[in-house]
């Protein structure tokens, strides 16, 4: 039976477990993945990122412009196009295992399956660019235990889909039951993380917005936090508030609180998401 080597690591609570395979000779299937992810049986996390170069993975061959390639697993095994929360953990492992330097002013390129994605170092951690992003246009009707009718949701793409749904008020926020999936109608072909945001009062003070969130991220359930979510909260938010609403926001999760801002461009407007990044633990493990 081998034993793996891992670590684990979480941003605001969203964790993971981390396999290194810089030359990606390793596989592991989905019930592998599922098995070392459980939390009962295995190391327990919401997903797996494995650290092999992008000339050592198929998908790399779309980002020769970085190095590392995060291969993002949910905890059901299913790929993930991206994870905000993860990459700045993938980072963070770089830097630690001695595989990739970053320091003040310099940018980390890492592959994913949404492309290649900039990190720089941030006050409160890394910063990581998620590109130019879009709202959906079509209205999706979200369902929710706890929600007594369906509400109208934003479908918004940083790079994965989300739907983004503004609840009324934090009890509304904290009587939501995420043990159970909301349902979407359309139901997007590929999924979508949903989103529940509630705005603080006031919502923006000396120029920053602000906002609290629950996520159930397809794949997984509910988590205390989602990187690519939070960003797309605050976009639906600045989006839905208008013209003059700020750039900079902060998102407050379970897990704790993440920086959203949003960079003009002649291409378009960038979003960018920074927080903290932690490895708590490292250790072997047998994969039958």
């Amino acid at each position: 039976m081998a034993m793996i080597p891992f670590t684990k690591g979480h941003g605001t609570g969203n964790d993971f477990v981390i396999v290194a395979d810089p030359d990606g000779t390793m596989t592991l299937s989905a019930d592998q993945i599922a098995a070392l992810t459980d939390r009962r049986f295995g190391i327990g996390a919401d997903g797996l990122l494995r650290v092999v170069r992008s000339t050592a993975i198929d998908e790399g061959t779309s980002t020769p412009d970085a190095e590392w390639f995060m291969d993002y697993r949910n905890a059901d095994g299913s790929a993930a196009e991206m994870c905000g929360n993860g990459v700045r953990v993938f980072v963070k492992y770089l830097l630690s295992a001695g595989l990739a330097t970053l320091g003040a002013g310099e940018t980390l390129r890492i592959g994913t399956r949404a492309g290649t994605k900039a990190v720089t170092l941030s006050d409160n951690g890394f910063e990581v660019d998620l590109g130019l992003w879009r709202p959906e246009e079509q209205e999706i009707l979200v369902r929710g235990r706890g929600l007594a009718v369906a509400r109208p949701g934003l479908g918004v793409d940083v790079g994965n889909p989300h739907v983004v749904v503004a609840l009324s008020s934090v009890d509304e926020l904290t009587g939501l039951d995420l043990t159970v999936q909301p349902v979407l109608d359309p139901a997007p072909a590929a999924g979508a993380n949903v989103e529940f945001v509630v705005p603080a009062e006031p919502l923006v003070e000396d120029g920053v917005g602000t906002i609290r969130m629950r996520v159930f991220e397809r794949g997984v359930g509910e988590t205390l936090s989602c990187g690519t979510g939070v960003a797309a909260s605050a976009l639906a938010v600045r989006h839905w508030a208008g013209a003059g609403a700020p750039d900079r926001w902060n998102v407050d999760v379970p897990g704790g609180r993440l920086g959203v801002r949003v960079v003009r461009t002649d291409a378009g407007e960038r979003v960018l998401l920074s927080g903290p990044a932690t490895l708590v633990f490292s250790g072997e493990i047998s994969l039958a």
